[in-house]
């Protein structure tokens, strides 16, 4: 069976969210996004993704129905799924508006049978990076579907110089990211309890959290906590859980570094609030925003970035909310981290800055309200094009 939208509320706009992976079974900067978008009451949402591994299904998360798919695996992050181009193409039918998460190829391919009436937003979070092999094969297909795009959103506008994105211009809008800053900047008791036994514990506490995957970067990370008197725990999962515990071994410090896997959203809470510096390391533009600098800053934490060509930097910006390094430069990471461990009067006016940004610029309400306006834009549009096409 089937996730339907037919039984939609009257007058609310039918979205069907595609991506190749959805939370519980992943956990990160994409599928929080896809999350947040799907709790506004304005909408009626679902999402239609692969598993990680293993037999499909279908479930809710909150009001959002989920239609799950079955996958064989991944391959260079793509689920080896055949059959989710044929289940998206379905649910697409009951839907008005498809709302493309790229990259994933699979769903570029599910997007040829896309009904003319449906209308189509791109969200463009990151070009393919590398893959040589995988972008040229892919190409005719993101051209097609960026074609039959009604409206495409970017994160930022340095990704606007996207070559995929050159001839399409006039269809993109930037809208920044949000996040629930209330929920990452407030303590209820009990959690209270626990970050400041936490700090007890780890009074020098650096983490960092996200998928572990190549990109972001977490071996430089290991490199530069070998030169600071620091614990580190990094909170994620991914193919490189192993080889990156290796090398913890390897430098000497695997009893300072915890790897505490995909742990859910009060366990990063916890940890981010008891941190005294929060890492994004990430060496490549696939880090196109870093979700995970809001949160840090609505939690009131200094955030050390890298100076990649995305929105990363401009998000916390250095020597105001925090500290940017090159990327993959372990020298330069591992002193940020202890000029903050020394001088905590700066670390905390780089904190008082952060919280004042997140609260002012990227609260998830401000984004779900913008989303909601680009997605009736689209949907005009596409039925304009159909009524002209009927005459």
């Amino acid at each position: 069976m089937t996730v339907s939208m037919a039984g939609a509320p009257p007058g609310r706009i039918k979205v069907l969210h595609a991506y190749k992976v959805f939370v519980p079974d992943m956990f990160g900067g994409i599928p929080h996004v896809i999350e947040t978008i799907t709790a506004s009451a304005a909408m009626s949402s679902a999402v239609v993704a692969p598993r990680s591994f293993g037999w499909g299904g279908r479930d809710q998360r909150g009001t959002t129905r989920v239609q799950r798919v079955a996958s064989l695996g991944t391959l260079s992050s793509v689920p080896l799924a055949p059959t989710y181009p044929f289940a998206m193409a379905r649910l697409a039918w009951d839907a008005d508006v498809v709302a493309h998460h790229a990259p994933f190829p699979l769903t570029d391919l599910a997007l040829l049978g896309l009904p003319e009436h449906v209308a189509l937003v791109i969200h463009w979070h990151a070009d393919i990076v590398g893959r040589e092999w995988l972008k040229r094969g892919v190409a005719p297909l993101i051209r097609r579907a960026l074609t039959r795009a009604d409206r495409i959103v970017v994160t930022d506008d340095t990704m606007l110089e996207s070559k995929a994105l050159a001839c399409f211009r006039d269809k993109c809008t930037t809208v920044p990211l949000g996040c629930d800053v209330r929920y990452w900047g407030t303590l209820d008791g009990p959690m209270a309890q626990r970050v400041a036994e936490l700090r007890r514990r780890k009074p020098r506490l650096v983490v960092a959290v996200g998928r572990l995957v190549g990109y972001k970067g977490f071996d430089v990370l290991l490199h530069a906590a070998k030169h600071v008197d620091t614990d580190v725990v990094v909170i994620g999962d991914g193919v490189l859980r192993q080889p990156l515990s290796r090398l913890a071994q390897q430098l000497g410090i695997a009893e300072r570094v915890e790897f505490r896997g995909g742990a859910d959203r009060d366990d990063v809470k916890a940890h981010m609030h008891a941190a005294a510096v929060v890492v994004v390391p990430s060496v490549t533009d696939a880090e196109a925003f870093g979700l995970v600098q809001i949160e840090a800053m609505a939690a009131g934490r200094p955030v050390i970035n890298t100076a990649l060509r995305t929105a990363v930097p401009r998000v916390v910006r250095h020597g105001l909310e925090g500290l940017t390094v090159p990327p993959g430069d372990a020298p330069a990471l591992a002193k940020a981290i202890a000029r903050l461990l020394a001088d905590p009067d700066f670390a905390a006016r780089l904190a008082a800055g952060g919280r004042q940004r997140a609260f002012a610029e990227f609260d998830q309400s401000v984004f779900q309200s913008r989303i909601e306006a680009v997605y009736a834009d689209a949907l005009a549009r596409r039925r304009r094009r159909v009524a002209m096409a009927a005459l």
